[in-house]
């Protein structure tokens, strides 16, 4: 980064925690963002966006005793700083006490950084990226004729540094980058239109799909929804294609979050050492893969992170703890303040083809709409669109269904997870085949 060195962001943090300690405060943390990023997006053949962003912000939280406070600022100057620490200071002398507030344990901090390779900048200018926007689009909107619009094509770069510190002593942080290209088409026949798209993102420019696979990708799908139906009301097994299947393993990992267990608001409490998915599945956390998308050296805690398994044969291994979390379970963090870094679901031999043919008949889910998911019950209910099988054959699009169910019966009733992986967020699984669900329809 350019704006300011990580050196720089280290000294902002180190003046920021002893600011707090000269105002009474027992112990402290602090962390800095600092970014910058250009997106571009055109639609029809011409930009419709320019958009440069620089972002920076520092937070810090100080305790006083067991009372929080916390502030933040985006202005780094020596007078902002003095006074973002006295207002949580302020904030602090005026809380409640809480048993559980604090630091996490010294002897838990990272004592190493590895090095994670996720600092590829793209020196993208605006003119480079109108270009390349036009061009995805236009490959796109040339596949087929009855592509008669476009939501546009956007490229967008985005780097920036994350440095976090505490009064134990612990000061690190690390440069990333993330680069995308997207494409949302609109395609219409017999009168009647259908939106879809395809993108694709990554920490390197070189990682990036080629223009023509995303814009190619984007009309084949878009294509391939006109003429959808309905369907009647019915019982069936589902496939979750990749992009969407990850969102099963998002519920899983909220339901097994420290904040969900001890508020005792989720459908898997007390499920640690229990089966809750088939005896073959293995989920695990890998924050240490080179240059993927959720990979850190530590987590908001600061304490370091490394593989672990949530799942293993079936088996709930590990919650999601922070230290805050783990005090009020009276258990250990986890290295997870923050969230998952890198849930990888292991997959079997199998592609989306093969998932298809041992489904034989069924429902494959391409895209998902709404949030129908209760987490203290496990009941599931969101809309969705995709495709009807019969025969191990793709018959005809549909739309406009609901896919019900209960996620602890769900995750059970898991059959495969496809080869066919999606790594282009934190939960990296292949399509997901359901034994049976409930669609509701007409």
């Amino acid at each position: 980064m350019d704006a300011l060195s990580h050196t720089s962001c280290a000294d902002i943090i180190d003046n920021a925690l002893a600011l707090a300690k000269a105002k009474g405060a027992s112990a402290a943390e602090a962390t800095l963002a600092i970014g910058r990023g250009l997106a571009v997006t055109a639609r029809m053949g011409q930009v419709e966006t320019i958009e440069h962003q620089r972002d920076q912000g520092l937070g810090v939280s100080v305790y006083i005793g067991q009372r929080k406070g916390s502030a933040s600022s985006s202005d780094f100057s020596a007078s902002a700083l003095d006074d973002t620490v006295t207002a949580a200071c302020t904030i602090a002398s005026q809380a409640g006490e809480d048993a559980c507030a604090g630091l996490i344990a010294a002897e838990h901090l990272a004592a190493e950084l590895p090095d994670l390779n996720l600092y590829h900048p793209w020196a993208l200018e605006a003119e480079q990226a109108r270009e390349i926007a036009i061009a995805c689009e236009t490959v796109a909107r040339e596949q087929d004729a009855r592509i008669t619009n476009s939501d546009g094509a956007t490229v967008s770069t985005y780097a920036g540094s994350h440095c976090y510190g505490n009064s134990h002593g612990f000061t690190g942080g690390w440069d990333w980058s993330s680069h995308h290209i997207d494409c949302t088409l609109i395609a219409e026949q017999h009168g009647l239109m259908q939106r879809d798209g395809w993108y694709t993102r990554a920490r390197t420019r070189q990682a990036l799909d080629d223009i023509d696979v995303v814009g190619r990708q984007a009309a084949e799908r878009t294509l391939a929804r006109l003429g959808a139906r309905k369907l009647t009301t019915r019982q069936a097994p589902v496939i979750y294609e990749a992009p969407v299947a990850s969102s099963l393993f998002a519920a899983l990992i909220t339901a097994i979050s420290g904040s969900a267990l001890y508020r005792k608001a989720t459908f898997l409490l007390d499920t640690l050492g229990e089966p809750i998915f088939p005896g073959d599945m293995q989920i695990c956390e890998r924050p240490h893969l080179p240059a993927a998308l959720g990979s850190a050296a530590f987590d908001q805690d600061g304490m370091a992170t490394g593989d672990k398994h949530f799942v293993r044969n079936g088996v709930l291994e590990s919650y999601v703890l922070s230290a805050y979390s783990a005090r009020k379970l009276g258990m250990q963090p986890t290295g997870n303040a923050g969230g998952v870094h890198n849930l990888v679901v292991q997959h079997g031999d199998k592609n989306l083809s093969d998932l298809i043919k041992q489904m034989d008949t069924g429902l494959l889910i391409t895209d998902m709409m709404g949030f129908g998911v209760n987490q203290v019950t496990g009941d599931y209910s969101r809309g969705a669109s995709g495709f009807w099988v019969e025969g191990a054959e793709i018959q005809y699009p549909v739309e406009e269904i609901t896919v019900a169910g209960n996620l602890a019966e769900m995750f059970k009733q898991i059959v495969a997870i496809g080869q066919d992986v999606d790594r282009r967020g934190n939960i990296q699984t292949g399509s997901v085949l359901i034994e049976n669900m409930t669609i509701a329809g007409e």
